[in-house]
């Protein structure tokens, strides 16, 4: 999180106007943009091009000009964008002005793993309650939090005022622990079972399978292998600059 503030609040000039509507495509670029900002900040950069934050955020230019103009933020001709003014208002976009309270929600290993990770509490989130079914991992601390039963999930949620809960079970236990959180009043969802969950209106869903993005990336390893394979492809081309170097 920023430790730069400037007090902007919605509806004070320079500050962010009447929560927008943004398109799918644009919230996920936010955090892109917010990431290339805070490295920006350590940095000492005051202000940042569209160009050069672009760059930063692997995106074009132009497209980065009509996302943040979305935030009603326009830059200023021959300087750029005020770092730490965008940041506060992208994080207040992406509700990271106040810290969100999640529950995690299975600790075998990958769940070990996101418990243990401090970036998060970096970036807005801390994570202030783990769940388990397994008797043997109740009890056991992980980073300075112990697992609670899943029975707990409801008194929980109520006492820490979760509203993210983080699935991290595996794909025959997510749909229930789901259904759990739901019932308890959790109305953001982070997926990391490898099945399609079934949640009420007005509850989101975000789905991480790390097969599925290893599969893609198969796809284009073995799409770039069948392009040199072809007629007049790498293979071949190498082949004939032998031939005629020879």
């Amino acid at each position: 999180m920023s430790q730069q503030r400037h007090g902007n609040t919605p509806g004070k000039t320079g500050a962010v106007p009447a929560f927008p509507d943004l398109p799918e495509a644009t919230i996920a670029r936010l955090p892109e943009y917010l990431r290339a900002l805070h490295n920006l900040a350590e940095t000492g950069a005051d202000t940042v091009s569209s160009e050069g934050l672009a760059a930063a955020a692997g995106v074009n230019s132009a497209k980065l000009r009509k996302d943040l103009s979305h935030l009603g933020s326009y830059g200023t001709r021959g300087v750029g964008y005020d770092v730490a003014l965008l940041i506060d208002q992208i994080e207040y976009i992406l509700g990271l002005d106040q810290r969100r309270a999640v529950a995690l929600v299975g600790v075998g290993n990958l769940g070990h793993a996101l418990a243990g990770y401090d970036g998060f509490a970096s970036r807005g989130f801390r994570i202030v309650a783990l769940f388990d079914a397994d008797p043997e991992r109740v009890g056991k601390p992980i980073n300075g939090l112990l697992v609670r039963h899943i029975d707990e999930l409801g008194r929980a949620v109520v006492e820490e005022g979760i509203t993210i809960g983080v699935i991290a079970t595996p794909a025959g236990a997510a749909q229930g622990v789901a259904d759990e959180l739901v019932t308890a009043g959790v109305t953001s969802i982070l997926n990391f079972a490898p099945c399609v969950l079934s949640v009420p209106a007005g509850v989101d869903v975000r789905k991480v399978d790390l097969a599925i993005e290893l599969q893609i990336l198969s796809f284009h390893e073995h799409r770039k292998a069948s392009l040199t394979a072809l007629p007049g492809g790498r293979a071949e081309q190498a082949g004939n600059q032998e031939a005629v170097g020879s």
